[in-house]
């Protein structure tokens, strides 16, 4: 299927939709997120050049799920997928507790964006299933996520290789976006 194809198929889509974009640094397991949420297989993801396109049915809702990659020379071209966003879901690697600072910075910019104010906020706490993993508490502690105020947000410990964790995540957007606005 085409580009243009898929992109006439979701614009034609029924109105039980939600557009989600998936935004985290590189390596921090978007694409392996993706192909979990999808059904895919997940041993051998290759990193993101751009982005990936997805339509995932979860329940009787169709969620057209935008991975950009996560490289720096990729991060000023995030701003091309902000409008319409239901839901923004932030991947973090858990386990590389020295970018914790870099991927808090990139969030404190997304959240500053004015075509993303007010759009719920799934922060996906990626590889808890390594010991080195940070838990979501001290994540959360880590990047100010509790000072924040004008959004819905919800931080979720998961394992993309596993799945675990990754269907209570979707189930809170499910609940998030279905309430009226």
């Amino acid at each position: 299927m085409g580009l243009l194809e898929l992109l006439r198929k979701l614009k034609a889509s029924p109105s039980h939709e939600i557009r989600v974009l998936l935004l985290g640094l590189d390596n921090a397991g978007k694409t392996t997120i993706l192909k979990s949420l999808a059904g895919e297989e997940v041993s051998k993801v290759t990193p993101t050049q751009g982005f990936n396109i997805k339509s995932v049915k979860q329940e009787k809702w169709n969620l057209n799920v935008w991975d950009i990659g996560g490289q720096r020379n990729i991060r000023p071209y995030w701003r091309n997928y902000f409008e319409n966003t239901d839901v923004l879901i932030y991947v973090i690697d858990s386990a590389d507790r020295k970018r914790l600072d870099e991927t808090g910075l990139e969030l404190t910019e997304l959240l500053e964006e004015e075509k993303l104010q007010g759009v719920p906020l799934l922060i996906f706490a990626n590889k808890q299933d390594l010991l080195s993993a940070a838990p979501p508490g001290e994540i959360a502690d880590s990047l100010g996520l509790n000072d924040i105020r004008t959004r819905t947000w919800q931080i979720q410990a998961c394992s993309a290789m596993s799945g675990e964790g990754l269907e209570h995540g979707m189930n809170w957007v499910l609940k998030t976006c279905s309430k009226p606005k």
